[in-house]
């Protein structure tokens, strides 16, 4: 019972041993924090990328892709069917999407992804991604109505930019200006002048256009071109910081270029046998947003039928067409690793011809070093419950001294050696897990409100603490995860505990009447 008393006392009394505390407290928020936006960013980072990659790629080596991909399906079926289930074909080839801002052409370096888009959700989460509800339950490439969701999947910060959107679809291309200068009685006027229909146009004005100024040919209910998924990343132009006179904050502000009902110039090289250059136009028809700024700056979708003959990845002969990759998901608890290694070991894809790949092989530098990061994180920080250790260390030391007469009358009275060690180490407990216990609290309140505190550090600092244009998301990930709270109270409970250690082995082995005697 003294022990317990001899330790609640020092606790009331040492003041001192709070800086132990303080320590271990700001520690322990510190790793809490860290690691839950570490662990959130790492896991919103693979549900994005695992979405939009398939769990198994397997990819032509060559530009000119290789041909019937159907033939190539049947194949894996016989080779690992109990393992898959889906797949699809893809091309995929680099692109220029060229658009007209005031006077100006402006390229923009893409990726065009030619998709089956019957095939493509049994695969793939690109549905998920669309914005107009529709597309989400079915998607197709046709141009909608209306009603493309901008407040619930949108990330966008500028009204104007809303606004925008909501006026996208066929209810704002019916009355877009640029279908003036169209000239049907050109050949092929998207090669001769590709650009000529793409006048540079305010969304909203155009809803009101005055028709007395459209020639006759003028058809507002002309069909759409080829549809196409256009990354949300590329929509936007005239990205600048600016000051909210409301709020304070430093907010970066856009103008959308582009929505849905326009069209845009897509210009690639061939990828059949024959190399050449090729361009054509195609209508937004859709917008693509998978909060990965990786992504949204770089994707573009189209009907991959389309694409196969714009590219010349059809045989003029035999009329058989090519694909680039083929797309495979496994079935609910595959291990994809030994998906990938069954097809390796096939001979029907040699490697000298096809790379295999899970979606982990094809993200791993990112992915290794997001996991390298967190755990160098964790060594630093945990450095720094190692140094409240030491303080509790020294503090210890310290009143092993001041209390050495104490303690030789406590072992006179009959005291043991192991009584003794047990005061300092129940004391150095109680100051472990006091620190843990707080820091744990302040950690998960600072990670329930980290976009609050975000956003006071940017109006303090006079700039975005977390901007989308540099990081992935547009809003800060977190998850903590209670095994990893376990883990941290463990660890600087530890700590506190094995730094009182030396300090009690000293008072332990005092003797009573050397005790009584220092002076």
């Amino acid at each position: 019972m003294y022990k317990i008393l001899l330790c609640w006392r020092y606790l009331l009394t040492r003041f001192i041993a709070l800086a132990s505390v303080i320590s271990v407290t700001l520690g322990v928020a510190t790793l809490i924090v860290v690691n839950s936006v570490m662990l959130g960013f790492q896991t919103k980072m693979h549900d994005q990328i695992h979405g939009i990659l398939s769990d198994v790629t397997i990819r032509s080596r060559s530009l000119d892709g290789f041909p019937d991909p159907e033939v190539r399906m049947a194949q894996l079926r016989k080779i690992a069917g109990e393992m898959i289930e889906g797949m699809t074909p893809t091309v995929i080839t680099p692109a220029i999407l060229m658009i007209k801002v005031g006077n100006q052409s402006q390229p923009v370096q893409v990726d065009v992804i030619g998709v089956d888009l019957k095939t493509q959700g049994a695969v793939c989460d690109l549905a998920k991604f669309l914005q107009h509800p529709e597309n989400r339950q079915a998607p197709t490439f046709d141009l909608k109505e209306s009603g493309y969701d901008t407040r619930s999947s949108l990330n966008l910060k500028d009204s104007s930019y809303r606004e925008a959107m909501d006026a996208a679809g066929w209810l704002y291309r019916r009355q877009l200006p640029s279908f003036a200068h169209y000239d049907e009685s050109r050949p092929n006027p998207g090669v001769t002048d590709p650009l000529v229909s793409l006048q540079p146009v305010d969304p909203l004005a155009g809803l009101q256009p005055s028709t007395q100024s459209l020639p006759k040919r003028y058809d507002p209910s002309r069909e759409q071109r080829a549809g196409l998924f256009l990354g949300i990343g590329l929509t936007a132009y005239a990205r600048q910081k600016t000051k909210n006179p409301d709020t304070g904050k430093t907010e970066l502000t856009e103008e959308m270029m582009m929505i849905p009902g326009d069209d845009v110039l897509l210009a690639f090289p061939s990828l059949g046998k024959e190399l050449k250059f090729n361009m054509d136009r195609f209508t937004i028809t859709d917008i693509y947003d998978c909060n990965m700024s990786q992504y949204n700056d770089k994707f573009v979708f189209v009907p991959i039928e389309r694409l196969q003959e714009l590219s010349g990845m059809i045989d003029p002969m035999t009329g058989v067409r090519y694909a680039s990759q083929i797309l495979i998901k496994a079935k609910p608890g595959v291990d994809i690793n030994k998906l990938r290694d069954t097809i390796k070991e096939s001979t029907a894809f040699p490697p000298y011809a096809f790379a295999i790949e899970t979606w982990r092989d094809q993200q791993s530098t990112l992915i290794d070093a997001v996991s390298t990061e967190i755990s160098i994180l964790n060594v630093l920080l945990f450095l720094i419950i190692a140094v409240a250790g030491f303080g509790i260390l020294a503090i210890f030391y310290m009143i092993v001294v001041e209390k050495i007469r104490d303690i030789g009358i406590l072992k006179s009275l009959g005291a043991g050696s192991a009584g003794i060690m047990q005061i300092f180490l129940c004391y150095s407990l109680v100051l472990g897990l006091l620190g843990a216990g707080v820091g744990t609290v302040i950690g998960i309140l600072i990670v329930n409100h980290i976009d609050a505190i975000a956003d006071g550090l940017a109006v303090l600092l006079g700039h975005e603490v977390f901007d989308s244009q540099i990081y992935y998301f547009t809003q800060i990930p977190t998850l903590i995860e209670p095994l990893m709270v376990v883990k941290v109270l463990t660890g600087s409970v530890l700590i506190a505990v094995l730094s009182g250690v030396l300090p009690a082995l000293r008072a332990a082995r005092l003797h009573p009447v050397k005790a009584l005697r220092y002076e």
